[in-house]
């Protein structure tokens, strides 16, 4: 055993203690913390006002600027002018006005013609002169018409005015008040507010005196009235302009200071304005920050959460392979976060895009190859977060979202084009396919970005993906041969080594017992068959057969494929010996494989083939000789199948002999005899200890039935040649 594998499994020992997962956990923690720590650290900056800035400096963090939103808001608030609104029932309000001052006069001349008339009229009654009976004055007249009017327009209205108007006939005034309302009711539809009505009064007047319809004093008397009628009619609304102010503040957008925004250049004098800025966005009190490492710490827990509850949560306490699994993935992990971290630290040098040359593809296919894919998309997403708070480009906090999406689009890449059947050779194929998805992505992000690069440019961009790609095949390939020995693992790609037939133990069984060996081949094939159609490992079952016998070659004529043209040494030796000589070629087998360093699943297909099964040849052989057997003697010391791909290579094995020592075995013998193999099994309890259901069990049996059926089919008799 190599010192690796004690380290292993002296590791793999202290993993079933409680305390030592958290230590675990506890380290990994660790190391992301470390790893990224510095990378969300607020930068502390020695700015003082006034001073020249020695470097361009950026903002961590997108923050809005409250001071400068407010300020912006009070401007748009104040550009906002009083709204005013016209009154349009005031211009027919005067209107109205003016039109019952003329009706009002015609009304005061109809009431004293009136008078006069009846006082004539009663005079003559009375024998009396008429011609005494005198009309009243115009002033008379003009207090009758005060009488019907309001103080205001008596106040306003000069009698001279009132006077002219009194003279003229009912046609007369109704002319002039057309003329008068008309004009009223043009000026009064426009605006007027309080500093134009003057103005308003001067249009009036000028629109009534180019009016040659009206007598002099009529004409007068209707300028009179028409700028008495003429007032303001717009006013200032403060609801309206609450509104108006509330809308043009409502629309500002706050202003925002973005992350990876340029505060100050280098070179550039810190104003005011711009060291207000910096400590906004927390640059000039970055010693008393603590929610960047707050942040940190939730994103590391959370990735630990995720590590654990599809971890330990999928370990079962009775295999240590898959706690040895984990250890080796967190392993992986953590060696390729400080390869990550070291590519990082190159951004200071100016090197902003050195990301793309980090081998994002290697722990993915590391663990693809010797795990399972879901624990690669795991690595995956772990990667991409981790790669995003490194390769920030040299600003603390921010996130470099498009080298998240480089390694994720690379991860996926290496995960998706490998596959079980991937020989070593391939993972360098498959380091091409993943340069050619990073140049892929990286032109796309891009482009995106609205970047403006010239031909250099791309060409470094090329480069990096190509390398990236490259050297994660290359690495994985390095680093294979010293995971799959250190924890002894048996990948795909170790199967496919030990299926070479040039393997010295396959050479060794093909030449000192070349029927054990054939023999050996047709169970492989059967097994396979049988293991995919259920789901479990085929190809762990096909090379695990070609081994499984390897203990026969320590006696191989004690076994029949072996016996050619020679007789039956089992003949010559009593039945208790026979049964030690068999059954000693699963622990002989067992103890080679172990001296050659073979996997332990190699090993343990070897040794748990046959379980504690009953040699019932000689058991009945030695009960016919008579003497006291027991059955217990003549079992196999086992142990008993532990997994899926063991308990199929037991069934296959001894249907292939079954099968094989039938003359010309027919349909319904296959299937009676594979039938009865796997009864026998149950019944025994030699299926007990691994994880195989009866429906399971029900493919299996249909499967081997089919193969067998393919192997043994019938064939014509050729007619002997005669002379």
């Amino acid at each position: 055993m190599s010192v690796w594998q004690r380290m292993s499994n002296n590791v793999i020992k202290l993993m079933n203690i409680t305390l030592f997962k958290i230590i675990l956990f506890v380290l990994i923690g660790v190391i992301l913390f470390f790893t990224l720590y510095g990378n969300v650290k607020p930068e502390k900056l020695n700015v003082q006002l006034f001073s020249v800035a020695d470097q361009t400096i950026r903002s961590p963090i997108t923050v809005e600027d409250k001071e400068s939103t407010e300020k912006k808001k009070e401007e748009a608030k104040n550009q906002v002018q009083d709204v005013y609104v016209v009154n349009k029932e005031i211009a027919q309000n005067r209107v109205d006005l003016i039109s019952s001052i003329f009706d009002s006069v015609t009304e005061v001349n109809n009431e004293v013609e009136k008078e006069l008339e009846e006082k004539k009229k009663k005079a003559e009654e009375e024998d009396k002169d008429k011609d005494s009976i005198k009309e009243p004055s115009v002033d008379e007249k003009v207090e009758l018409l005060k009488g019907k009017l309001t103080n205001e327009v008596t106040n306003e209205i000069m009698d001279r005015s009132l006077k002219s108007l009194i003279p003229y006939s009912e046609d007369q005034l109704e002319i002039a008040k057309d003329i008068t309302v008309t004009a009223i009711h043009t000026v009064m539809n426009g605006k007027i507010p309080s500093d134009e009505v003057e103005n308003a009064k001067k249009r009036v007047e000028d629109i009534l005196k180019v009016n040659d319809g009206l007598t002099s004093d009529l004409k007068s008397a209707s300028i009179d009235l028409g700028r008495f009628a003429i007032i303001q009619n717009e006013f200032y609304d403060p609801t309206a302009t609450e509104e108006m102010r509330q809308q043009a503040v409502d629309s500002v957008e706050p202003i925002r200071v973005l992350q990876g925004q340029v505060l100050v250049e280098e070179g550039q004098l810190i104003s005011r304005e711009i060291h207000r800025q910096l400590e906004l966005v927390g640059l000039l009190d970055s010693d008393n920050s603590i929610q960047p490492f707050i942040g940190l710490g939730l994103i590391i827990l959370s990735i630990l959460a995720a590590l654990y509850f599809y971890t330990f949560k999928r370990i079962s306490k009775e295999k240590e392979k898959n706690i040895q699994f984990y250890l080796m993935f967190f392993l992986v992990l953590s060696v390729t976060i400080v390869l990550m971290k070291t590519i990082s630290m190159f951004q200071q040098f100016e090197y902003t895009e050195i990301g793309y040359i980090f081998p994002a593809a290697m722990a993915v296919m590391l663990i693809k190859i010797l795990m399972e894919e879901k624990s690669a998309m795991l690595v995956t997403i772990i990667l991409a977060i981790c790669g995003m708070i490194m390769f920030n480009e040299g600003v603390a906090g921010t996130f470099n979202v498009g080298m998240g999406i480089y390694i994720i689009a690379s991860g996926l890449a290496g995960t998706l084009f490998l596959n079980k059947r991937n020989q070593r050779n391939n993972i360098l194929y498959a380091g091409f396919f993943i340069s050619f998805i990073n140049i892929v992505t990286i032109l796309a992000i891009l482009y995106l970005q609205n970047g403006h690069y010239g031909a250099k440019e791309y060409g470094v961009f090329i480069l990096l993906a190509i390398i990236s790609g490259i050297s994660s095949a290359v690495l994985t390939i390095g680093f294979l041969p010293f995971l799959e020995t250190g924890f002894g693992v048996l990948s795909t790609i170790k199967l496919i080594e030990l299926s070479n037939p040039n393997h010295p133990l396959l050479r060794k069984i093909l030449t000192e017992a070349p029927g054990t060996y054939h023999h050996s081949v047709m169970v492989a094939n059967l097994a396979e068959s049988a293991c995919e159609a259920i789901g479990a490992n085929g190809l762990l079952a096909r090379v695990g057969c070609y081994y499984h016998d390897i203990g026969k070659t320590k006696r191989p004529h004690f076994f029949i494929e072996n016996q050619m043209n020679m007789g039956n040494p089992h003949d010559r030796i009593p039945p208790q010996a026979s049964k030690n000589i068999i059954i000693a070629h699963a622990t002989d087998g067992a103890e080679l494989l172990r001296k050659y360093k073979m996997p332990k699943e190699i090993v343990d297909i070897a040794e748990q083939h046959h379980g504690t099964s009953l040699l019932k040849y000689f058991y009945y052989k030695a009960r016919e000789k008579g003497g006291e057997v027991k059955a217990h003697d003549y079992r196999y010391p086992g142990p008993k199948a532990q997994t899926r791909e063991v308990a199929i290579i037991g069934i296959a094995d001894s249907v292939e002999a079954a099968v094989r020592s039938l003359n010309a075995p027919t349909t319904d013998q296959i299937d009676s005899l594979i039938k009865n193999i796997i009864s026998d099994r149950l019944q025994d309890g030699q299926l007990d200890e691994c994880d195989l259901t009866l429906k399971e069990l029900e493919i299996v049996r249909n499967t081997l039935s089919e193969t067998l059926k393919g192997i043994f089919h019938s064939r014509i008799e050729y007619p002997e040649m005669k002379k």
